[in-house]
């Protein structure tokens, strides 16, 4: 094919390439823009494949056992679950990869309630949305036919989440009564459901936290990895030892020893499970953008 009849070929494949619609563009661009989250989505990247799974009766147990008023740690860290206690009961995204979820939109989650619950347990879960309710624009509300919306359980598997809205029927599992004791745990479990992650996992942590990896429990160092800065934000409020999404000190300890020391004054209980702090307040109402 001489010179000429090349460039023919060349330019008649162009022109047809244009009229299709498509657009050649860059590999390293194609990769870019896949790695950009539009706003309301969450990345779980950082959580990985561990967070896909089945509920665990082991977890279950251990957590038949708990007594809040001797126990070093709380209840949803008994878990065997990603982090503890983040749970999508799913198969893993595209190329078996955790990938992303959302917000829920308006800060509407609508709920049904499938756990066979006591009225004491049902007057905490109530307590729970109202801390949400009464502080923040986020509003749990009955499900009247929503295809997304959140189911609030009490298998015998222990305490845990999805993380934001996956798409469709996503569960709150609340064993009782270790996860039903404290109003915290179950206003820990509903931020992991609305897209939060846990604190002493955020990127910077190691500004305010040492991790005292010799005091974990073999097979449970995975819980303490730190979140990317690329792919997670706290929206620009500081790290928070009082946050009820933050893990207490003695968290996956294999020896009973601390796991987790801070690294400033701090006057408060790490890992308090009483409700949200005002910091939680504020980075709720960031997310979702609350007048």
């Amino acid at each position: 094919m001489n010179r000429f009849v090349q460039l023919v070929v060349v330019a008649t494949w162009l022109v047809t390439i244009v009229h299709s619609g498509l657009i050649l563009r860059d590999v390293n661009d194609l990769e870019e823009e896949e790695a950009e989250l539009g706003e309301d989505e969450i990345d779980l990247s950082s959580v990985g494949t561990a967070i896909y799974g089945n509920p665990d009766e082991a977890v279950g147990a251990r957590v038949a056992t708990y007594d809040p008023e001797t126990a070093l740690v709380n209840v949803e860290e008994l878990g065997s679950y990603a982090e503890g206690d983040m749970l999508i009961t799913r198969p893993a995204g595209r190329n078996g990869m955790a990938d992303v979820s959302t917000r829920w939109p308006g800060g509407q989650v609508p709920f049904v309630i499938n756990g066979n619950f006591q009225a004491k347990d049902m007057q905490l879960i109530e307590d729970a949305f109202n801390e949400y309710h009464s502080k923040t624009c986020v509003r749990f509300k009955p499900r009247m036919g929503e295809k997304d919306y959140i189911s609030i359980e009490s298998s015998q598997s222990g305490c845990w989440s999805s993380v934001g809205r996956i798409g469709g029927k996503q569960e709150v599992n609340l064993q009782m009564p270790g996860c039903t004791t404290k109003v915290g745990t179950i206003v820990h479990e509903l931020m992991h459901a609305l897209g939060f992650l846990h604190e002493q996992n955020r990127s910077e942590r190691d500004n305010w936290v040492t991790i005292m990896t010799q005091n974990i429990q073999r097979g449970t160092e995975n819980n303490f990895a730190k979140a990317s800065a690329k792919t997670t934000t706290a929206f620009g409020v500081q790290y928070d030892y009082g946050s009820v999404m933050h893990y207490s000190t003695n968290a996956f300890s294999a020896n009973g020893k601390p796991t987790i020391v801070a690294k400033k004054n701090f006057s408060g209980n790490i890992g308090q499970r009483d409700g949200f702090s005002s910091l939680d307040i504020r980075k709720i109402n960031l997310m979702y953008k609350c007048k």
